[in-house]
């Protein structure tokens, strides 16, 4: 175990073989939350730039939680037994984070929050009543994709019902971003799974795709037969106008930044981009928005969820002030001639620096909403009063 600072970075091991990764990248009031994803080959450094991400995002929202992250090494399509002991074996090792709460986990790729719950009981945590009932993270992550690409394609001129996109990775949110997207008649053209990339210019057929991955999970690519099968790696490079990285990290890179079509990049997952390759693609005026500002919805969404407020509201929110936000971001990126990111972490930082000195001396309302907050947990308090009282604190919080 590594620590630095007020980081924390674990490597979890069964005897001589790596069961995953926890890394806290931040805390407040001792405790930090983040997703628990499980894939064959996470690593280290790809857990280390996520756990910053939630960091990021939480600061952006300005909502009072430490940015962390754990990955799980496995099949997330293995038999349902195989996948829930291999995150029983991880959560018992590390049940003392889980238990103290100093690492909170929430379903990520691969997981959803019935394993998350089956992990934390195998681990003696007691899941209260009102933890872990959301099931919309990847839809409200897919909604805050769209309000990037809505606020993004009027920022650049692009007229959205011309303009074709790809979606890189359809999972969670690319699944449900399909869908928002075909709701809007936005053309897909291509998508991607672990088992390829379909490629249909004049569109997909997004319905039907959601059915078959429904049926066949990452399969689907193979049993679809209106698209050219291609390369995963090659959707990043088709003549689209929009392109939606919702896979894994740094997706976009050096290697391939000078054959990105896009005119506008708004990535569904975190850190898709490396450093260098947003340079070459702001050269060549490609706008990127941020990760910690596109994808953000799912962490605001599923705190909207936790203090009960309906799907249909959280749907509206989303689109309304996340909106706002990000026009009024791209156009201080404009006038500052400062890249969008630099702008969003700089503000996402300085606000969680707010915050968590707000958490260390909090006030007495404070210290009443943190009683009412357990007792919301336990399923104490009715419903509706923590809606109403929840509404003007996202307002404010979301509303920069």
């Amino acid at each position: 175990m590594e620590t630095t600072g007020s980081q924390l970075s674990l490597t979890v091991k069964r005897g001589d073989e790596v069961l995953g990764y926890v890394v806290i990248d931040s805390t407040i009031g001792g405790r930090s939350c983040g997703g628990l994803r499980m894939v064959p080959d996470v690593d280290e450094a790809e857990i280390d730039g996520l756990a910053r991400a939630m960091t990021l995002k939480f600061g952006f929202l300005g909502l009072p939680q430490g940015g962390a992250k754990a990955g799980v090494r496995g099949d997330p399509e293995a038999p349902l037994e195989v996948r829930r002991q291999r995150l029983a074996d991880f959560g018992r090792a590390v049940a003392p984070l889980l238990r103290h709460h100093i690492y909170a986990p929430f379903s990520d790729m691969g997981t959803d929050n019935t394993d998350i719950r089956y992990m934390l009981e195998a681990a003696g945590v007691h899941v209260k009543h009102r933890e872990l009932r959301g099931m919309d993270s990847g839809y409200y992550t897919a909604l805050s994709v769209l309000a990037g690409i809505r606020k993004g394609a009027r920022h650049i001129g692009l007229d959205l019902s011309r303009a074709s996109v790809a979606i890189e990775g359809f999972g969670k949110v690319g699944g449900s971003l399909g869908g928002l997207l075909a709701a809007a008649q936005i053309r897909v053209v291509a998508v991607s799974t672990s088992r390829g990339a379909l490629y249909n210019p004049r569109g997909l057929d997004m319905s039907q795709i959601s059915v078959l991955s429904t049926k066949m999970g990452s399969r689907f690519i193979e049993a679809y037969k209106d698209a050219e099968h291609i390369e995963r790696a090659s959707l990043l490079e088709l003549p689209v106008d929009v392109l939606c990285p919702c896979a894994r990290h740094n997706s976009i890179h050096e290697g391939n930044a000078s054959r990105i079509a896009a005119k506008l990049i708004s990535p569904g997952a975190n850190n898709p981009i490396t450093s260098e390759a947003e340079r070459m693609l702001e050269e060549r005026s490609v706008l990127c928005l941020p990760y910690c500002v596109s994808n953000c919805g799912g962490a605001l969404g599923g705190t909207m969820e936790f203090a009960m407020h309906s799907k249909e509201f959280i749907t509206a929110f989303i689109d309304q002030h996340l909106g706002v936000r990000i026009a009024r971001l791209l156009e201080e990126s404009a006038r500052l001639k400062t890249p969008p990111r630099e702008l969003a972490e700089r503000e996402a930082r300085e606000r969680f620096v707010a915050t968590q000195q707000a958490a260390e001396h909090p006030t007495l309302t404070g210290r009443l909403m943190e009683i009412g907050l357990e007792c919301h947990r336990r399923g104490w308090v009715p419903g509706g009063i923590i809606r109403q009282l929840s509404l003007s604190y996202f307002e404010k919080r979301a509303g920069g």
